[in-house]
């Protein structure tokens, strides 16, 4: 009978430390460090940062309040009173400036959150489904393609002032989400042939739980950037529509209603309109890095950082 040659085992190093199992890195932790390796990523989420810091506690730092009225200082030049200056009836440019920053971000993200969640949701369901329900929710979306929604949202929204600027977001986003719709749901034709998915459904999974569990999961890195570019278009649709007088009504103020109202004194006068339109550029233009870097970071063929 053959001996079994027994293996000797590796003495063990006084004081040494005893080997621990590295734990595996999950896809949030992946995502991470591919989007802080891209510096224009990280550079547009840091003044994002800085807008949002200036937005919600630059109104604690001045002793003005973007709805006071300094009669003794009319159209004042930049100063230790008026960091900004004033505008033409002397109410503070800085706290109008923030005050209108914060009422332009909250219906930016609003609107995103809304038209994203909406396109996610009849997009999937029109995929997955198909037959009736893919009929009818197509319709819907073509219905609301073929409408100028320019002009409906300015021909409603004077009319639904009782609401305020939540109405205004409703109406935003009800105008916002159909093309976003349409690509979900191609990605969702292709998703539910997918193996995966197949397997999910023999094994008697309900549909919405497959697409909330299998879906969208692989659709997030689109509805994540989608989302960004949703921010920044609905503040620049906000901004247009303020602009027109159709938007954010008095004596609330926003980005565009400070932009229309300092337009006729940009030469003359022009801290009444260059700090709202130049952190107008600037927000739209770090959203854009930001929706960038995201979708290298999610993309999983991507190399993140080699900008």
């Amino acid at each position: 009978m053959t001996a079994l040659t027994e293996i000797p085992e590796t003495p063990e190093v006084p004081g040494a430390p005893a080997p621990v199992a590295a734990a595996p890195s999950g896809r949030a932790a992946l995502v991470l460090r591919r989007f802080l390796r891209d510096r224009s990523a990280l550079a547009g989420a840091v003044v994002l940062l800085l807008l949002f810091v200036l937005a919600f506690a630059g109104p604690y730092l001045t002793p003005w309040s973007y709805d006071h009225i300094d009669y003794g200082a009319l159209r004042a030049a930049p100063g230790p009173a008026h960091w900004w200056g004033t505008n033409r009836i002397g109410q503070d440019v800085f706290a109008q400036t923030v005050h209108g920053l914060q009422k332009s971000l909250i219906i930016g993200l609003l609107v995103a959150v809304l038209a994203t969640g909406l396109a996610s949701l009849v997009g999937a369901c029109a995929g997955y489904f198909g037959g009736w329900t893919d009929r009818v929710l197509m319709f819907l979306v073509d219905l609301l393609l073929v409408f100028p929604s320019f002009l409906i949202i300015a021909i409603v929204s004077p009319r639904l002032r009782f609401g305020g600027w939540v109405a205004f977001v409703g109406l935003l986003a009800v105008f916002a989400w159909m093309i976003t719709a349409r690509v979900v749901r191609s990605m969702t034709r292709s998703l539910k042939e997918q193996p995966f998915v197949r397997a999910a459904r023999y094994m008697g999974v309900g549909p919405f739980r497959v697409i909330w569990r299998h879906v969208l999961p692989n659709v997030a890195s689109f509805l994540i950037i989608d989302a960004t570019i949703q921010v920044g278009g609905a503040v620049m649709s906000e901004t247009a529509l303020s602009y027109f007088g159709f938007g954010v009504q008095p004596p609330d103020v926003s980005l565009g209603t400070l932009i229309a109202d300092g337009t006729g004194a940009a030469i003359t006068y022009p801290w009444m309109f260059f700090f709202a339109a130049g952190l107008l550029v600037v927000f739209v233009l770090a959203v854009n890095l930001v929706g960038d870097g995201l979708r290298d970071a999610l993309d999983p063929t991507s190399k993140g950082g080699r900008r």
